[in-house]
């Protein structure tokens, strides 16, 4: 099997969703499936801040995001949810993309989403893209729209050759989440890439804390000590987390319980020199 679906506790995954329901390889369950996860599992990059290495391997992801019911970033969640599919029997590829969220160069193929056949059609699935991402699966067609919660997905085209496009409404017109292509990736790849996110002085997750959540009726985002809420409207709260503070607004916020030497040491590492 490519993504060790095999080797997946597959009742505690589904506890850690608190999915009760059938699971069979349909467009039914997909998306109950997808939707769960990303309500039940965070965005956030708190090991690689805390100077530990991101293991892909399932055996670490399941101790992480399942038995102690952390979070994680694109990698260790979508591998997690591609183990569950194939347990459950899709077919399931992996894709690589590259973020674009506002950025004015084009970014190396840095990011992992998965492609999933169910009910005789492609579904485009990505549970690891943070407050901005896809709460379902929406259908990889170009041109396909599709609303979400009170939020709003497109996928489009670029040009008649050109790389596929994932796009959120904001108040202002459409904005770019990240553009990709079809090409097959298996999971040696997203080792490098890995590799490249967590450890490279210019990767934006190792500066500082990152913790997301996506929610059919708000975006929330921790970024160092600025907490933004944002609603489908397009307006934004704000606001400032003492130090003190952190660990319980992690857990209240974001279901993220971290022991007392790990809440020292973030804070040490990051928030004492804020």
């Amino acid at each position: 099997m490519t993504w060790n679906g095999e080797e997946l506790d597959f009742d505690a995954y589904l506890a850690r969703l608190g999915h009760t329901g059938e699971t069979k390889p349909d467009l039914h369950t997909l998306r109950a499936l997808h939707r769960a996860h990303v309500a039940a599992i965070p965005f956030e990059n708190l090991e690689m801040m805390l100077g530990r290495p991101v293991p892909l391997d399932l055996a670490a992801l399941q101790d992480k995001m399942v038995r102690r019911r952390r979070g994680g970033y694109c990698y260790e969640q979508n591998l997690l949810f591609a183990a569950a599919l194939e347990r459950i029997g899709f077919d399931v590829i992996g894709l690589g993309a590259r973020v674009r969220a506002g950025a004015s160069t084009t970014r190396a193929v840095t990011h992992m989403l998965l492609k999933v056949e169910a009910d005789g059609e492609e579904w485009h699935c990505d549970v690891g893209f943070g407050a901005d991402g896809l709460l379902e699966p929406i259908r990889l067609r170009d041109g396909v729209e599709a609303r979400q919660g009170d939020w709003r997905y497109r996928i489009d085209r670029e040009g008649d050759e050109g790389p596929l496009v994932l796009r959120t409404w904001r108040s202002d017109g459409w904005f770019d989440l990240y553009a990709y292509t079809l090409e097959r990736r298996l999971p040696v790849d997203y080792v490098v890439m890995n590799h490249y996110t967590s450890t490279h002085p210019r990767s934006s997750f190792i500066r500082q804390p990152v913790v997301q959540k996506a929610a059919p009726e708000a975006r929330r985002r921790l970024v160092g000590d600025q907490l933004s809420v944002t609603h489908p409207d397009g307006s934004v709260v704000q606001q400032s987390v003492p130090v003190g503070e952190l660990a319980g607004f992690l857990a209240r916020k974001f279901g993220i319980e971290l022991d007392a030497d790990d809440s020292a040491e973030l804070i040490r590492v990051h928030y004492a020199g804020a």
